[in-house]
This record gives C-alpha cells, structure tokens and sequence, in this order.
C-alpha cells in the first residue's frame, strides 16, 4: 500500500513540476528558517549549562530603595561573603568572594599581553567546575598562584610546559602557572556584568584573592576594619544539595541589613540569589524586580519561527486545494473502485509527508550554507548539529507536525468529493474552500506586514537613541585603561609628551570609561535638602583638562582650571544633578560630604555614559588624580589616523613598555551599546523578507492558478477589446482586497506588541502610525509585482489560440 502510494506521490511531483517546486521550496525555506531559529534559540538558553553545577549556582545580588526607588546592585561588602559561609553553612556548599573582572598584564620573558581575567577565592575552581587540562581544583590555595586558560596558556607560552612557569603580573606581583582549565565556550560567561567596552569577554585568568587583597591597601582596610557599607566586590555561591536558590535567597535577605550603619538602613538593602540558569536571559531588573533581558529575544524569535513556517504550510494547503478539480476524477475513481474515506486520507497525508521530507533535507543543506552569512549576522558561532541525536529526533517531530499541518486540510477535503458528481464533471470548487484559502492568504500577509512593521519600528527606535544628545564629541577620542602602576605620577609628563611629540589635542584621565559609570556614593547634603531623602550620586574622579579632551558643554558657571587651587576641592554637576537636589541657582553652593565641603563651580550638560535607552543619572565630576582608571586621549581630525596611533603608541611605550598598547575609539564602545538592537533589527529584517517571499511565492502559484482557470474567460475579454490592464485588475483585485483586510488585522496586533517591546525602554519613541501604511504598500507592491508575471503572461495568450485549446 505504502509502495503505491510513494509511486502515486512521486508522479504527481513530476507531473506537475511548477507546483512541485513552489511547495518544496516554500516549505524548504520555512524549515531552514524554523532550523535557524531553533538553533539560535536553542544557543541562548544553554548559556552557561558548561558548568557542571549551573543550576546551582547563583550570583549574590542586592536591592537598595532610595526615595521610593529600587535599584539592583551586582556588589557587595567585604564580610558578606564570611557572614554567609559561618551562619548559613548548612546552605552554602562554597561561598566565593571576587574582584570585578578586567584586564591585566601578564608578562613572561619578552610576550607582555593584556589578559581578562579576576581574582577570586580559592574554592572559585569547585564553585564553576572548570575543566582543569593540568593541574587541580586545589591550585589557588597555594601563594601567588594563577590558573590561566588553554588560549593564554598557548599564547604565553607556545608548546612549553605552563606548570610551574613564572609570570609577572601588571609588573608588580609575580605569580606561578598552578593550573591550566578548558577555554569557556562562547555561550558562557561567568560574570554578568559586561567589560568596560561593553562586549563580553572571555575569562583568561584567576588569580587569588588572598593577593588581590595584599595589592590594595583599600581593600585590606575593609577586610580589616568588617565596612559593611563598602560595597565593592561580588559574591557567588553554590547552594547545598538539601537546599534550593529560591529558599536559601529567602533566608538570607535581611544578612547585610542586620549589619549595615544605621544611617545605611534608611535604604533597606535587601540580598538575594540571582540563579546562574537566569544570568544570560534575565539580567535587566525594574525597581527590585526582574524584568527580563534576552528571554524577550527568544520568544520574539521563536514566534517568529513558528510564523514563518505556518506561512510555508499556508502556501502548501492553498495550492492543494486550489488544484482540488485536477485530482477530483483520481478521487472518484478510487472510491468506485472501493477506496473508503480514510484510506484516500491517509493517501494525501502521505504525499504531504513526501514532500515534507524532501523540504526538510532541502532545509538542511540550504541550513548549512546559510550557517556562515547567519553566525555574525546573529553573533554567534553555531555549528550545524550532525552528529545530535536529539537535532534528529526533533527535525523528525518537525517534519511529522509540519506535514500534518500542511496536509490534514487537503487531505480532508479532497477526499470528501463525492464520486457520482465528480465522474459527472459536475463538481467545482466550493464557497467554503474558497474562503478558507483567502482566509489563509489574510494570515499570510498579515504576518507578513506585522514583520515590516516590527523591523521598522526596532530601526526607528534605534536611530531615537543614536540621535540623542551625548553633551561631548566623541569623534576622534580614544581611552586607554591603566592596567598597571606605571603611569601613577607620571600625569604632566605624559601629557606635555603626548601633545608634543604625538600630536594629540589633549590628554586627560578618569575614573570611569568614557561609556560606563564605575562609582556612585550616598550621604551628600546641602542646604534645603530634606533630612528624609537618600541620596545617591554617580561619581566621577577626573583631570583638570577632562572637559577640554571630551568637549563637555557648560551650562553655567566655569570648568575645572588650574589657575584656582580651590578647584581640588570643587564640584561641577551635571543638569540631572541639580535637578535631583532642587537646586535653582547652583553656582557657589556648598556641598557637603564625608571628607568636607565642596563648593559647586560649574554646571555641564548631561553626559550619556550609560544606557542610551535610560535617563541620565545625576553625577558629580572632582579631581582626584589618584582615582583615576582611564587615559582619554583626543586626536587631531587633520592626521592620519594609523599615524597619529603609531606616533601615540611609540611615546606609550617610553612611559611603560611591558604593557601592550591596547585602545578603544569611544564612538565605538558607544555603538557596542545598540549591538542587541541592532542584532534583532537585522535579524527581524532578514526574516520578514523570507516571509514575504514565502507568501509571494503561494501567491505566484495562487495567481498561476487563477490564470490557466479562467483562460477562456481572458480570451473572450481580450476578443471583445479588454485591454491588458483590465486583465490584470481583474486578476489582483482580490488579492488586493486581501493584502487590505490583512493589513486592517496586522495593524492593532503589530501596534500593541511593538507598544510592549517599547516600554522596557524608559528613552524612546511613540509608535509612528505613518510606518504601518509604509509597511502595507510595501507588501502590497512586492505581491502585485508577483502577480503581475501571471497577469501579463495570461494577457498576451492568442485568445483564438486559447479559446480553440479550450
């Protein structure tokens, strides 16, 4: 039986090739992108399972809510993570105190290379279940030890031996390689705070925090002196087996309010456990709440997927009962000859499995050469999964649910046909597969239009963002990160050497990136502020001659100057700051602090050195040469470009030369922050193509079909003078009408999940209704473009030819 019908099966494939061709390929390109999508979608939520114990593990976090607002913090104070192993031991398996991640230089004989990396507690190793190629779990209990990636490892010492070799680390501490682990995966990363370039980074080494602490004298005091309200570091555990993430975090969450200065409770910092199974697709958190992240992302994709693949299956279930009068004499003959219901059924069902496996192995191969344009288009390094069981057993689930999706309705009706009127030649498509095929083409077009529309919308908002006023030029301003002490001191002469003999503008340095904000403190006061209200102000440490390498804008008052020795003390606020304190005439008000009064000199514009999407926090800018972190350098528009950074790196080097020159252009890192944008705008763009040329591809055939029905019909019109144009109006006005109806569905539907995508922006656009009548004529113009190939194809037939043929 199966035999006959793969024989009945693969004659109507040949026979009817243009058809054939049409629902392969429909279906092969709404699998591919379905495989994509999956593959994608399946990179996203195993981030992180590398980790042997990630569901285990978890980050400790901490809400703060100053003046009605909650905002989450990934540090935390030096005894927390002592606090939890003594009075929660039953709940912790390990408790892992860490610095934030960043580079370092770690020279060996003549190769000095910035590496990415952290210092971290011993237990660190257990904790991530790092794959360890040489050495053990037990390699940072030992003194001014390293364990470094297999990438650092080749890179530091080529085909050498690591263990036992001596490093130097940011040319103050020198080290000993105890351990060499697997490098990580790109679909993990152990920290969830971004580098300071905003891009993820891949750790390279740890270090021991036992050393990290011996290099700083801050951090010993706070070990030393138990500062609960020095928030600093990061905290990650492993609960214990007995234990559960969300448990533990209920048990824990008063722990730093208990120990925190009175002054500090008013804030009610409140800890809990961030899971690790949530550090990729949930990192973005709301007033205390988590609001998601990429999750967003990979439903939207995933709905995507589906979508596109329905339009595929659209395409196969219109064709097939489009042409239900060509097999309407098949299906009479075989229930004369004693066919019943079900095995006519089980028939089409077949030939719809048929043509699916054909689609899917079509899919596969177009998935393979599509995986090379597809991996930087999503940023990602997937690999076709050849050798997963689990792809297959999944592709088959696919290939079984899309052939039935596809075939159940054809398959229904077709053999529904009663054998005494189709042998009659009376039978013809009735009213009810009529509407439900244009009520299939209002569901394709209808999505595809909401994808148009989406697309447009993600790049208006994107470009809402890019257009938004920074307060500096970040054209031709690069920064430098000061991975070691070589440069302490050393600021005058750096400057006078880069500006003489570098030709650069000016030079001037910062605790911060030009693009993040690293420091933010409470306990300000000034006159009129409420005694009630908790302050908390990003900090910014910087250079007299910040404002002249950045080119802020002053409102009021003047910039820092070297001519006023009170400005070591000083303050100049942003706009958000004055603001957020209610100052009306800001200039020569005293601001008073911990370390004592500060006199506001000067008023900037907003600098947005953050989320674009977000409002600018209120800052404060000081001098303070011994804070800085960052070397801002200006360059001149009128030189060469590869010149001018030569002529830099040569000075750099004279000042510290075992340390790489390593840079970033700040209109660079600025971009960094629309990547996830970007990558859903392009990606999102990519598939409403693929959409709309799946829907035009069943409407080619739709039209075809139409065209050879009503072949005679155009034959008399074209004798009694119809022109061309009439010939084609009369075959697009329904499909006109349609594209109408589904672009009055698409609209609501597309305005309301467009609406909630952008409100987890608190920056950005209202939804411009001008991008749905865009969107519509848009579809509108590629379908009439399909149709009118059949249009005019039909239209300049030899009536005389057609009418005697017919």
């Amino acid at each position: 039986m199966f035999k006959n019908y793969l024989k009945i099966a693969a004659r109507n494939l040949l026979v009817n090739k243009t058809y054939s061709l049409i629902n392969i390929g429909g279906l092969a390109l709404g699998l591919a992108v379905a495989i994509l999508i999956g593959l994608w979608i399946h990179d996203e939520k195993s981030f992180n399972t590398n980790f042997k114990n990630y569901d285990r593990i978890a980050q400790v976090l901490i809400n703060k809510t100053n003046n009605g607002e909650t905002r989450t913090r990934y540090v935390q104070p030096y005894p927390l993570a002592e606090e939890l192993r003594s009075v929660y031991a039953d709940d912790f398996k390990y408790v892992v105190m860490s610095s934030f991640p960043g580079d370092a230089v770690l020279s060996f004989e003549e190769k000095n290379l910035n590496e990415y990396g952290a210092f971290m507690e011993e237990d660190a190793l257990r904790l991530f279940s790092l794959n360890m190629l040489k050495g053990d779990y037990d390699a940072l209990y030992e003194p001014n030890a390293i364990v470094i990636s297999a990438a650092a490892a080749e890179d530091l010492f080529g085909n050498e031996e690591p263990i036992g070799k001596t490093l130097h680390l940011n040319n103050k501490m020198v080290v000993t390689v105890k351990g060499v682990f697997e490098d990580l995966p790109s679909n993990s990363n152990m920290f969830e705070t971004l580098s300071a370039f905003s891009e993820t980074k891949q750790i390279d080494f740890i270090a021991p925090w036992n050393l990290y602490v011996s290099m700083y004298e801050w951090v010993q005091t706070a070990r030393d002196r138990k500062l609960w309200d020095n928030n600093s570091y990061q905290v990650f555990v492993q609960v214990a087996n007995i234990s559960t993430i969300p448990a533990v975090s209920d048990k824990i969450t008063n722990t730093l309010y208990n120990h925190v200065p009175e002054v500090t409770k008013k804030s009610n910092p409140q800890i809990f456990l961030h899971p690790m199974k949530d550090w990729h697709l949930r990192s973005n958190f709301k007033n205390g709440v988590s609001s998601g992240g990429a999750i967003q992302y990979v439903r939207m994709f995933g709905i995507i997927g589906v979508f596109v693949l329905l339009l595929a299956c659209i395409n196969f279930m219109n064709l097939s009962t489009a042409r239900s009068q060509k097999r309407a004499k098949e299906v009479g003959i075989r229930k004369t000859v004693g066919s019943n219901k079900n095995q006519l059924i089980l028939q089409f069902l077949f030939e719809s499995l048929v043509i699916t496996c054909c689609a899917f192995v079509l899919a596969c191969i177009l998935v393979v050469l599509l995986l090379p344009v597809f991996n930087p288009l999503a940023d990602k390094q997937i690999i076709f999964p050849f050798e997963n069981p689990v792809f297959w057993g999944v592709g088959f689930g696919l290939v079984l649910i899309t052939s039935l999706l596809a075939g159940s309705y054809p398959a229904l009706y077709l053999s529904s046909f009663r054998p005494v009127k189709v042998l009659k030649g009376t039978i013809s498509a009735g009213k009810s597969a009529v509407s439900f095929r244009k009520v299939l083409v209002v569901v394709q077009f209808m999505v595809s239009i909401i994808l148009v529309s989406a697309t447009m919308i993600v790049n208006q908002q994107i470009q809402h963002s890019k257009n938004r006023p920074i307060g500096y030029d970040k054209n031709g301003l690069i920064m430098v990160e000061k991975t070691t002490e070589d440069f302490e001191g050393k600021y005058n002469t750096l400057r006078e050497a880069f500006k003489n003999n570098a030709g650069v503008i000016e030079m001037s340095e910062s605790s911060s990136p030009m693009t993040e904000v690293w420091h933010s403190n409470g306990g300000y006061e000034w006159e009129g502020k409420d005694p009630n209200f908790i302050t908390n102000i990003v900090n910014f440490y910087i250079s007299h001659d910040y404002g002249k390498t950045i080119g802020w804008q002053m409102k009021e008052g003047r910039d820092f100057s070297r001519d006023f020795a009170s400005d070591s003390t000083a303050y100049v606020l942003n706009e958000a700051a004055v603001e957020y304190m209610g100052l009306q005439d800001p200039i020569g008000k005293t601001i008073r602090w911990y370390d004592g009064e500060h006199k506001v000199i000067g008023v900037v514009k907003n600098l947005l050195t953050e989320s674009p999407f977000e409002p600018v926090q209120q800052a404060i800018y000081s001098i303070n040469y011994n804070e800085t972190n960052w070397i801002n350098l200006k360059l001149p528009p009128e030189k060469s470009l590869m010149h001018a950074l030569q002529s830099i790196e040569t000075e750099f080097a004279k000042f510290a030369p075992s340390v790489p020159f390593e840079f970033q252009f700040v209109d660079s890192a600025f971009g960094n922050k629309f990547k996830a944008e970007e990558r859903m705008r392009k990606l999102s763009g990519t598939f409403s193509i693929l959409a709309i040329f799946i829907s035009c591809l069943g409407l080619f055939g739709l039209a075809s079909f139409m065209a050879e029905r009503r072949i005679k019909e155009i034959g008399i019109r074209k004798v009694l003078g119809a022109s061309i144009l009439s010939i084609f109006k009369m075959l697009s006005r329904d499909f006109v009408l349609l594209i109408l109806f589904s672009g009055f569905i698409a609209v609501p539907v597309a305005y309301y999940f467009m609406q909630q995508w952008l409100e987890n922006y608190t920056y950005h656009i209202n939804v411009p209704w001008w991008v749905f009548g865009v969107a519509i004529v848009c579809v509108m113009l590629v379908a009439l473009f399909t149709i009118s190939y059949q249009a005019a194809r039909a239209a300049v037939v030899n009536p005389i030819k057609s009418l005697r043929t017919e």
